[in-house]
């Protein structure tokens, strides 16, 4: 009996997603477990494997159509199997059963674990995701999946990496592992930020990725067709949390986190929101919808773009928690290793802008949200104190984009002066 490949949910939040890429045609022979689409949620894409082998019968879904989780994308049977007529696709979503989660669980990216909420990772090794059968095959063959070079989405090391590998022939036996005491992980480095590779030649079209277009599409949407933008800035010493930041970073280093200024930043707007709630909320033509959790996102530049992965209950978090969200999140941004459901239900949005040296900048919102937070980069400037004494401090550019049709400018500027408090009180 054929076998039906279902748009999987691939997050809490999501409820549809969008075929980018058939990996297999009708005719084609297919591995249980090998990629036979990409989806495409909201900047994310995520390699869908084969729920059984055999023959790809029929293909319902062509590349670039949206559809809601459950809807039948194709059928999988034997050679020469008969098939009715193409199942509706609206009653799909209600009537299908959800995938099993082994084969949700083998289609997300390759994912690092991230511990739980308030940034314990409980010492375990961190390993790649991989499908059943690439985990019962290594184990099987006794091969250490890190060892392996995936070329599946993500670097998700696939059936077939596997076993060229094993046909490759390591040059020794891979050892067997054995418990190791549990040992803290080194603090990830500083990302190094550095202009991007020149994209062509002059006089050269360069061909928009997809990335690009969504990217074009939500800007002018939420700028010219959505909110009212404007822009107030303020300015903020941070002599305080770089004091902090000096007196700790060692100590965090030692349990595995690298205590980064943006760490500081989050703790602070999470603060702000929850004291500030109209900031945390959401424009409908009903009214002004508060939001009852605060879900911060941080924008991440990586080659294709620009992605914004969402660092949940950032209010319930630590200081350690939040450093630790946020390390992983932006290490596995830049890895393309995101699922779906880390880029969506962000309640505020935090940009860093000041990391290649920008001083100013208007962000523009992102939809729904009421506001974004731009960070300047931190420089030393000479002020003058209360006391009129001249002092040399730490000081960086706060600016908030917000959408004026909730907001006016004596309550952004409120919420914008609890952060600064924040920033400069920091005990």
């Amino acid at each position: 009996m054929a076998t039906q490949v279902m748009m999987p949910q691939l997050g809490e939040s999501v409820i549809e997603g969008t075929v980018g890429r058939w990996l297999k045609q009708i005719g084609d022979p297919i591995d249980e477990f090998e990629g036979l689409l990409e989806v495409e949620s909201d900047k994310v894409d995520t390699e869908i494997p084969a729920p059984a082998g055999g023959t790809v019968l029929e293909i319902y879904i062509p590349e670039g159509e949206t559809v809601s989780v459950g809807t039948v994308l194709a059928l999988i049977g034997k050679p020469g199997e008969t098939v009715g007529g193409a199942p509706s696709a609206a009653p799909a979503a209600v009537s299908q059963p959800a995938p099993e989660p082994s084969v949700v669980a083998a289609s997300a990216p390759a994912a690092m674990p991230t511990g739980n909420g308030h940034g314990q990772n409980g010492g375990s090794e961190a390993m790649p995701r991989v499908s059943p059968v690439v985990a019962n095959i290594a184990a099987e063959h006794n091969i250490d999946v890190n060892a392996i070079v995936g070329t599946g989405m993500g670097g998700r090391v696939t059936k077939k990496d596997i076993l060229a590998y094993i046909e490759a022939g390591p040059t020794a036996p891979a050892p067997a592992r054995t418990p190791a005491p549990a040992m803290p992980q080194a603090a990830p480095s500083d990302h190094v930020h550095k202009a991007p590779a020149a994209p062509g030649k002059p006089g050269e079209l360069i061909t928009l990725s997809k990335m690009r277009r969504r990217i074009a599409e939500h800007m002018v949407e939420s700028k010219l067709h959505t909110s009212p933008h404007v822009t107030t800035i303020f300015e903020a010493d941070l002599s305080a949390i770089s004091a902090h930041r000096a007196a700790n970073k060692a100590d965090f280093a030692s349990r595995g986190v690298n205590l980064t200024f943006t760490a500081y930043f989050v703790a602070a707007i999470a603060h702000a929101l929850r004291a500030h709630p109209m900031v945390n909320s959401q424009w409908t033509d009903e009214g002004i919808l508060l939001k009852p959790e605060v879900n911060i996102g941080m924008a991440v530049a990586i080659d294709d773009g620009l992605i914004v992965p969402v660092i949940k209950h950032a209010d319930e978090l630590s200081l350690a928690g939040i450093a630790r969200t946020v390390n992983d999140l932006a290490e596995r941004a830049r890895k393309s290793q995101l699922v779906p459901d880390e880029v969506q239900g962000g309640t505020f949005t935090i940009t860093n802008h000041g990391v290649s040296g920008s001083l100013f900048a208007t962000p523009i919102i992102n939809q729904p949200q009421v506001g974004i937070l731009g960070v300047g980069a931190i420089q030393k400037r000479v002020i003058v104190l209360e006391n009129d004494a001249i002092a040399v401090r730490p000081m960086v550019y706060i600016g908030l984009t917000f959408d004026h049709r909730v907001l006016d400018g004596a309550s952004a500027d409120w919420f914008v002066a609890e952060i600064v408090k924040t920033l400069e009180g920091w005990e």
